[in-house]
């Protein structure tokens, strides 16, 4: 009778669980799929913020998804050339999410990115052309770094001996079920500055969040 009630109550927190959160995609029509989420990522007006999402060793980015806080907010992802168009090919390992708000502005505007990860199993390979061309590659190397920002603080990154900084991005992003709140937004700041190819990162926080600071790195 105890272990009955005991799955009576499982199955009633399930129900209530699926009832309650927003159903997302990134694994619609996957036999096998891997769904991670990300963060809430603060998206703002004035430029495109960035966010990668990694999946598990190897496993590559088969569906992609998203949850708006607002209906204003444009969001996109970076996807490589190649034919056909497939998981290894167009996506590796890692997707970078693209958040902008573009529309009426919105308080704590945020995006919450979903990817559905799937066995990797090799991209294809393209057909050598007569001319002398070159097919395109990925000349930019992007390092990533994820920091705690439960408090103020600041952190250094620079590219690998032999590349140089390219450029430099970074995000705000809040983990949990539900987009973050105006106050919450407010209680987070981050700014990058580099020289000589050396990145600062400074956080001002007085709540939990995480920072994600990329850096653009090319060959020299």
């Amino acid at each position: 009778m105890r272990c009955a009630a005991v799955l009576l109550l499982a199955a009633a927190v399930a129900a209530v669980a699926a009832g309650s959160a927003h159903a997302t995609n990134e694994c619609r029509g996957l036999q096998v799929c891997v769904p991670v989420a990300g963060p809430w990522v603060l998206a703002g007006t004035a430029a495109e913020v960035e966010y990668q999402l990694s999946c598990p060793a190897r496993f590559v980015v088969a569906g992609l998804d998203a949850e708006l806080s607002a209906r204003g907010i444009d969001v996109g992802f970076v996807g490589a050339l190649g034919s056909p168009v497939n998981p290894g090919i167009t996506t590796t390992r890692e997707a970078v999410f693209l958040g902008r708000l573009v529309r009426a502005r919105a308080p704590a505007a945020s995006f919450r990115p979903h990817i559905g990860c799937v066995p990797a199993q090799g991209g294809g390979s393209r057909a050598p052309t007569v001319h002398r061309a070159f097919a395109p590659g990925k000349p930019v190397d992007r390092r990533v770094l994820q920091v705690q920002a439960t408090r103020d603080r600041t952190v250094t990154a620079r590219c690998p001996k032999g590349e140089r900084l390219a450029g430099t991005s970074h995000a705000i992003g809040f983990f949990g079920a539900s987009p973050p709140s105006a106050a919450e937004a407010r209680a987070v700041r981050a700014s990058v500055r580099s020289h000589a190819g050396v990145v600062r990162l400074t956080i001002r926080s007085s709540t939990h969040a995480v920072v994600q600071l990329s850096l653009l790195c090319v060959a020299r």
